[in-house]
């Protein structure tokens, strides 16, 4: 009989290998993985605080409409990539602070309905206040019906796509963020 002799090239009996021959060596005095951060890493992003998303969703909804609003006082016009600027920061503001909840999409997109609306409204009542002899915040007040019904007469079907690209700006935007 002949004896058991192990195949060439076998892992466990060879000798270790050196490393890379044109590598060079450790530098003398310094540390093992390199330098540390010059800089502290920045927290985690929150996840699940429904409550501070939707907080955000509703203050950045008021000061978007408050733009929105005064964006179309000022040029007469309804501009549409303002209610995607209006849906998007609604969405953006409660999915980053809000998390990865699935209502917030949701409700970025109402209240980007809602922003969009007021801001429209809001509008309307500026361009009535330079034609009449009444302040914007009475016919928010004081006149809101008539205000309403003015609305409704001088919307068109671009105003509801406004409305469409707003709310799918919001969702996006939050889902986006949250990620």
């Amino acid at each position: 009989m002949s004896q058991p002799v192990p195949p060439p090239n076998q892992p466990y009996d060879a000798q270790p290998q050196g490393g890379n021959p044109f590598a060079g060596g450790q530098q003398p005095g310094g540390a093992p993985f390199g330098a540390p951060a010059p800089f502290i890493p920045p927290a985690p992003p929150a996840r699940n605080n429904v409550g501070l998303g939707v907080a955000a969703a509703v203050v950045v909804a008021v000061i978007a409409a408050a733009i929105y609003g005064a964006i179309i006082g000022a040029t007469k016009h309804e501009v549409g990539y303002a209610a995607v600027g209006v849906g998007f920061v609604v969405g953006f503001a409660s999915g980053k602070l809000g998390g990865r909840n699935p209502v917030l999409p949701v409700l970025s997109a109402v209240l980007s309905l809602v922003a969009v609306y007021f801001g429209q409204l809001l509008g309307e009542a500026m361009l009535a206040a330079k034609d009449f002899p009444v302040t914007v915040s009475e016919l928010f007040f004081d006149h809101f019906g008539l205000l309403n019904e003015a609305w409704k007469a001088d919307s068109d079907f671009l105003t509801y796509v406004f409305f469409a690209i707003a709310a799918i700006a919001a969702f996006s935007g939050a889902k986006k963020a949250a990620e």
